[in-house]
């Protein structure tokens, strides 16, 4: 048995979308027999909460609040809580571990970047990036952009996902040798029963951690709920595009060698 984290996770503080105050996450993670848990609110080109009126410094103070509440309340039983956000692009959206609100403050140059620029900026600083559930279909979507040369990894299992996308996103993974994560999405705890995220061999003192892990390719796994992966069979029913480099795309609507079929 080892190690249980939540990797994916939104508060009702920062996120729009979030329903759960920040600091109820722990003790609901503290019983399902977590570990830890890492805050990954939308940031400010995604679903965010956040005024995007007030000054870049001021944003971004306000976007720390939920994690910030979250680890006050996690220090207070000891409960380890870690920093991270969710970056947007198309619909394509990555989340972003190891760094934090100074490094926020210092770059809010972020939100002009490719996904190449974003990506080596991050790695620069000793961030990771990995592409959150890579085959999501939604309403608002109207395109599938997946991104496996500017990411660390991939998150394969997503309990917002419907199961084929998750089926989908496993191959993807496959296909292009990317590490694997899971992720609850978390965004109610008073909807969400089943959670996922990455059990990890030993324990995570810190987000460096978790960075080591992923970038080692080593020491972690995702955590399944039973009987996620590996059944259905299904197409997207969106197109498909591949991110070759700045402004490049490959369509892979029509190949059947890099799209999977669930």
């Amino acid at each position: 048995m080892g190690y249980r984290y939540e990797t994916h996770l939104h508060t009702c503080e920062v996120s729009a979308c979030g329903r759960t105050k920040a600091k109820d996450y722990i003790k609901f993670y503290m019983e399902k027999g977590y570990a830890g848990i890492i805050f990954t609110d939308h940031f400010f080109n995604g679903n965010c909460g956040v005024d995007y009126r007030l000054p870049w410094d001021r944003k971004v103070d306000k976007f720390c609040v939920g994690y910030e509440l979250a680890k006050e309340e996690g220090d207070k039983t000891g409960f380890p809580v870690f920093f991270g956000w969710e970056f947007n692009f198309q619909g394509d959206e990555y989340l972003t571990y190891g760094l934090d609100k100074k490094w926020l403050k210092e770059h809010p140059e972020i939100m002009r970047d490719t996904r190449e620029e974003y990506y080596k900026k991050v790695h620069e600083a000793g961030g990771i990036v990995i592409q959150a559930h890579p085959y999501r279909e939604r309403d608002y979507l109207n395109t599938i952009r997946l991104n496996p040369y500017y990411v660390d990894a991939a998150e394969i299992i997503n309990m917002g996902n419907e199961l084929y996308q998750d089926v989908l996103a496993e191959k993807y993974a496959e296909i292009y040798h990317l590490p694997v994560i899971g992720g609850s999405d978390m965004h109610n705890i008073d909807f969400t029963k089943e959670t996922s995220g990455v059990e990890t061999e030993q324990p995570i003192s810190s987000i460096q951690d978790f960075v080591k892990s992923i970038l080692s390719k080593k020491g972690f796994k995702p955590i399944v709920v039973e009987n996620r992966l590996g059944v259905q069979k299904k197409k997207p029913s969106l197109p498909v595009l591949l991110y070759k480099q700045d402004g490049v795309w490959e369509n892979l609507s029509s190949s059947s060698k890099k799209t999977p079929t669930a």
